[in-house]
């Protein structure tokens, strides 16, 4: 079979391809041929050896779906011929096959396509996971998006507004903007054009956000802290422009910092801990993917490029110009 590799840390290009041996599933394993596979930003920092440590050599990549080719002993979920996906997992997922264990594979409905839900289960279920447990979003609530024109900004808006939220979207282009205000959010701020901080604080009256959605982390921190209500959540999930620097915990207390709210919450929130339960991660990949069959949730793919071209989809990754999803179909 074919796979792309990482021996080397560095730039696109050291992603190679490669032939392997199809592996055979053991004990509760079920090997999925893969037929598409989601490429997220966190694929290119694992690439360039930025932020999250990985050993080498990696077969890279954290989600997939496509249709079950066999079935370890164990096996009692699944049986060959299933629609299945996964997400979160990296066991080798830019490749045409991958050996997944059964309780990391989700169902998808005969209504989605293979390409929608490797484009939504990573960045769907992050989302959902933002909205409905890291800071379960109430009716009436104001909540800020960073990066809303991304992946999971555009998932994390639609769910925003499901749960009755006034969302404020902060995008880097007037083509996102637009994208951002499709998937209802009520202000969006284009942040080359104007301070979101200044602008969050005008639009809720001075008084700011109930919650602040970040992926962005080093160039939007302090300032996303400056725009919450007091007791407001600062929930930092990716590191787009880099590292926080280090944190003076008194800034949540009110005492100190730019508006005086206090007791203020800041939590990193990572998918795989808020779905290490099965029951949690089936009932996150059911919501998500039952409301995109229903068209209750909608997906963008921006590009579908073959599993030979890993390295043109990391530059379009990289180069944060798309809006939507880049996928690999092997």
């Amino acid at each position: 079979m074919k796979a792309i590799f990482i021996r080397t840390h560095g730039g696109p290009e050291v992603l190679q391809l490669e032939d392997m041996p199809v592996p055979l599933p053991q004990h509760a394993e079920v090997l999925v041929k893969n037929q598409a596979i989601g490429v997220n930003f966190v694929d290119t920092q694992h690439r360039a050896g930025l932020n999250y440590p990985v050993n080498l050599p990696l077969i890279p990549g954290t989600e997939a779906a496509g249709v079950v080719q066999a079935v370890g002993p164990q096996v009692s979920e699944f049986k060959v011929g299933d629609r299945v996906g996964y997400a979160g997992y990296m066991g080798g997922d830019y490749a045409e096959y991958t050996l997944v264990p059964q309780d990391r594979l989700v169902p998808i409905p005969t209504q989605v396509t293979f390409e929608a839900a490797a484009a939504a289960l990573m960045q769907g279920m992050t989302a959902h996971c933002l909205a409905y447990s890291v800071y379960p979003i109430k009716p009436g609530d104001t909540v800020l998006v960073q990066a809303a024109g991304s992946g999971v900004g555009l998932f994390l808006v639609q769910l925003a507004r499901r749960r009755g939220a006034t969302v404020i979207a902060v995008v880097s282009s007037p083509e996102k903007a637009e994208l951002a205000r499709a998937m209802g959010a009520e202000h969006v701020i284009v942040h080359t054009q104007t301070d979101f901080e200044s602008e969050t604080l005008r639009l809720t009256h001075g008084e700011g956000v109930q919650a602040v959605y970040d992926s962005v982390g080093r160039s939007t921190f302090d300032k996303g802290i400056n725009v919450l209500k007091a007791q407001g959540y600062m929930i930092v999930y990716g590191l787009t422009s880099g590292p926080v620097p280090p944190f003076d915990i008194n800034r949540l207390s009110g005492i100190t910092g730019a508006n005086s709210k206090g007791s203020l919450f800041l939590t990193w929130a990572t998918l795989s801990d808020y779905n290490a339960r099965r029951e949690d991660l089936l009932w996150r990949a059911r919501d998500v993917l039952g409301w995109i069959a229903d068209g209750s949730l909608k997906v963008h793919i921006a590009r579908s490029l073959p599993l030979a071209d890993a390295a043109e989809a990391h530059r379009l990754v990289e180069s944060r110009q798309l809006t939507g999803k880049v996928l690999l179909l092997p």
